[in-house]
Order: structure tokens, then C-alpha cells, then sequence
């Protein structure tokens, strides 16, 4: 069966997409004022006067992700932009802290889209990125003869996530989205580098603790995390799927259902 671009447990959009959260978001409350709308967060609040918003480029959950232009120096970027008034629960402000804060430890990783600052204002958090025009690698896979890429061309795009889950290691970060969809390419040239983006599922770990929770993505999702006992070797489970891809066009697990995705592996 042939490699199918939709996930029913997808996540949210990094500098350039269109996913949903993995992770169940927090319901509204009328008359109820959100924690996002309590929070100081600290960040910069001067954003409209640093930069001018343009096209949108996709949306999740919480917030869209635009193209936008710094006015003094006209470079162009990706701004996410989260709505407070969605941030009913401190979890969901907690969330964001932690995202903008795993930025801040990847910064300078030449494959990790890079971050340039965090702005706040009354109404939203703006994040503002690198702006990655390449596209998907899925995308790329999609466009190959049989989607399939080489072992010599899959071995360059293999390195490349290697480097970024052990960056993330290295910080005692655990990335726990990996797929095509969070990997962009700087540009459409042949030979960009390969950018890891979204980790808003993201979170820290410390040596002898595993995650109790499950987030991810249906066809990535590595047994461990099922179990509700994951760490660090969730994400290269995750690689190992997306390498297969790369070499066959397919996925090794598939089914109608996320359950039955699920049983597929364990």
C-alpha cells in the first residue's frame, strides 16, 4: 500500500504546516477568564513594532503560523502566533513556557529551525522562527519515483534527524513528534539542510524517569510510549519508522483505524 500523507493523531503547525496536537487541549468555560489572559509571561511585548504579519502559512490547535517581515532588517521569518484566550488551564500556559524554553536550549543546531525571540501581547504569545520555504520531507518522499528515496540520499536525510534527537538528548529533551511532517527543508534547493520544527510536544526528562503519558503521532508512535513507559528511545523508534519510509515509499504499520495502527506493532 502506497505511503498515505493523512494521520489521525497528527500535530500542530511548525514554521510551515497544517496538524493537529496530539495532546488533548483544555476545554473553554463561559464566563471563565483564561490563564493565558492572568499570565505575564515575561517575553518581549514590542512585537508589532519589530515585525509586519503576512500570509498565513497553516494553524493548529492553539494558534496559526504566518510568514512575516522584520521592519528593520526585512528579513523574512515564521511567526506562530497562540491565542491567550485559549489558554483556559495553567497547563496550557505551561505548555508554551516549555516550548519557547526548549527553543532557547536548541538554539545554534544546524538542524533545528532556529528561534529569534518570543513576543506577548494582551491578546497572543508570538514565537518567531526561521521561516523554512523548502517544504515537508514529506513532500519530498511524495515527490520521489515510488516515493522512494536511495539508500545514499536516505542516509544524508537519516543523519541529519540523527543529529537532532541526540541534541535533544544531550539537553535531556525528548522530542516525541518525529515524523516527515516536523522536518522542513531551508529551501527548495537540492542538498538544503533539513530543519526539526514543532515541539510543542516536547518535553524534559531525567535519567531513571519515563513519560507516563501518550502523544505522538498514530504511525510513529514507538511501543514504549504505548505502554505509557517511554523516554529518549521513543524518538529514534519514531526515526527508524520514518527511515523505512524513505527506503520503501511505505509505511511498515497501517491500518483503517489509530487502534488498530496501534496493534499493528505491539
Amino acid at each position: 500500500m502506497g505511503l498515505c500523507t493523512s494521520s489521525s493523531a497528527a500535530s500542530p503547525a511548525g514554521p510551515a504546516g497544517n496538524k493537529e496536537k496530539g495532546r488533548k487541549g483544555s476545554g473553554g468555560g463561559r464566563g471563565v477568564v483564561a490563564c493565558g489572559k492572568r499570565t505575564d509571561f515575561g517575553y518581549d511585548k514590542d512585537f508589532e513594532a519589530r515585525y509586519a504579519l503576512g500570509k498565513l502559512l497553516g494553524h493548529g490547535q492553539f494558534g496559526y503560523t504566518f510568514a512575516a517581515v522584520d521592519r528593520h532588517s526585512d528579513e523574512r521569518v515564521a511567526v506562530k502566533r497562540i491565542d491567550k484566550n485559549k489558554m483556559v488551564l495553567p497547563v496550557a500556559v505551561e505548555d508554551v513556557k516549555r516550548e519557547v524554553k526548549i527553543l532557547k536550549a536548541l538554539h545554534g543546531h544546524e538542524n533545528v529551525v532556529h528561534f529569534y525571540n518570543a513576543f506577548e501581547d494582551d491578546n497572543y504569545i508570538y514565537i518567531v522562527m526561521e521561516l523554512c520555504e523548502g517544504g515537508e520531507l514529506l513532500d519530498r518522499i511524495l515527490a520521489k519515483k515510488d516515493s522512494r528515496y536511495s539508500e545514499k540520499d536516505a542516509a544524508v536525510v537519516v543523519r541529519q534527524m540523527l543529529k537532532v534527537a541526540a541534541e535533544c538528548h544531550l539537553h535531556g529533551l525528548v522530542h516525541r513528534d518525529m515524523k516527515p511532517e516536523n522536518f522542513l527543508f531551508k529551501s527548495s534547493k537540492e542538498g538544503s539542510p533539513l530543519k526539526a520544527t514543532d515541539f510543542g510536544l516536547s518535553d524534559f526528562i531525567t535519567p531513571g524517569k519515563q513519560f507516563r503519558d501518550i502523544v505522538g503521532s498514530a504511525y510513529y508512535v514507538a511501543p514504549e510510549v504505548l505502554k505509557r513507559k517511554s523516554g529518549p528511545e521513543s524518538d529514534v523508534w519514531s526515526i527508524g519508522v520514518i527511515t523505512y519510509i524513505l527506503l520503501c515509499g511505505r509505511r511498515p504499520f497501517w491500518d483503517k483505524t489509530e487502534d488498530g495502527i496501534f496493534k499493528e506493532r505491539c
